[in-house]
């Protein structure tokens, strides 16, 4: 097995050997990118509205540093969750070690959530400040061959540096929302010409605002769901056990529909950080704007994978 060579070109990796992704690395740099490009239309708008458009920047600038700065912190707060040392759980610590070793990179934090949904996910601003935490659902129902797998695939989000990507991305639409509530319930908006002009401007900030709302959501679902698969890819190079991660997959997906729904809706504003979303009913057209590749999808390409390492 060649796991330090990417399949979707064969470039050897730079800071780990987790199979590199130039489609992933190309889709986070457009989001970056388009999403900087909005949020910089949505402040002009504002600035042409208000005298406050200083203020706005200064507090968009502000959540979004919070954001990437307290991720990790934020992220297991979200879960309930809690760090633990190798002493208070060396069986977690022992497996993310080896899989460090494989991947060469550096160790994150270890965490665990007490909580029957059965999940894992990544969270941190760099792989030296990253965590990785799964819940006591997961935990109960996988063994070690697929809780590995899995391991494998949450440490490759943060081998690709994804799960910073993620964070900022899906703060921006949040804070489109935010300070356009700010400009219009504060009354801020003071006329630099007649009444019309001042209604006019509303109506541009408004329209700005929701478009950059949209397109945040619509880029943040692509990207989500490319660097599911991504993760999946690599994870399973890494190990070369891509079967044990489809039948953890299966098995995961099987069992959400048994967690009460009370606790699937909690979770589902973090359903595009987590293994396996958190899904209270069947995707129709929302499927569209999922998080996550279907199942079927992701199953199909472990096959693939499977194929390929047994030629080898």
């Amino acid at each position: 097995m060649s796991a330090n060579r990417a399949r979707s070109g064969g470039t050897p990796v730079a800071r780990s050997r987790f199979a590199p992704d130039r489609g992933l690395t190309f889709r986070m740099v457009l989001t970056m990118v388009v999403l900087a490009v909005l949020y910089v239309v949505l402040i002009a708008a504002i600035s042409l509205a208000t005298e406050a458009w200083i203020l706005g920047i200064l507090i968009g600038l502000g959540v979004l540093w919070g954001q990437w700065y307290f991720s990790d912190k934020l992220a297991l707060s979200a879960m309930g969750a809690r760090e633990v040392s190798p002493e208070e759980d060396p069986g977690l610590h022992a497996m993310v070690d080896r899989l460090c070793a494989l991947a060469d990179m550096p160790k994150p934090k270890v965490a665990v959530a007490h909580t029957d949904l059965p999940n894992a996910f990544a969270a941190g601003r760099s792989p030296k400040r990253a965590v990785v935490c799964v819940t006591d659902g997961i935990r109960r129902r996988l063994d070690e061959r697929e809780l590995e797998a899995v391991m494998s695939h949450e440490l490759s989000h943060v081998a690709h540096r994804d799960v910073l990507v993620m964070t900022v991305a899906s703060v921006v639409g949040v804070l489109a929302g935010f300070i356009t509530r700010m400009f219009l319930w504060s009354g801020m908006t003071r006329s630099r010409g007649n009444n019309n002009n001042a209604a006019l401007m509303v109506l541009v900030v408004m329209v700005v605002a929701a478009v950059v709302y949209f397109v945040s959501f619509l880029l943040t679902r692509l990207l989500s769901r490319y660097r599911e698969l991504a993760a999946d890819r690599a994870g399973a190079v890494l190990t070369g056990q891509p079967s044990a991660l489809a039948s953890a997959l299966t098995k995961i997906s099987g069992d959400m529909a048994r967690i009460p729904a009370k606790d699937l809706r909690a979770a589902e504003p973090y359903n595009a950080f987590f293994f396996v979303p958190a899904l209270t009913g069947k995707l129709d057209i929302a499927s569209l704007f999922a998080s996550h590749p279907p199942l079927d999808k992701r199953l199909a390409q472990l096959d693939k994978i499977s194929v390929e390492l047994g030629r080898e």
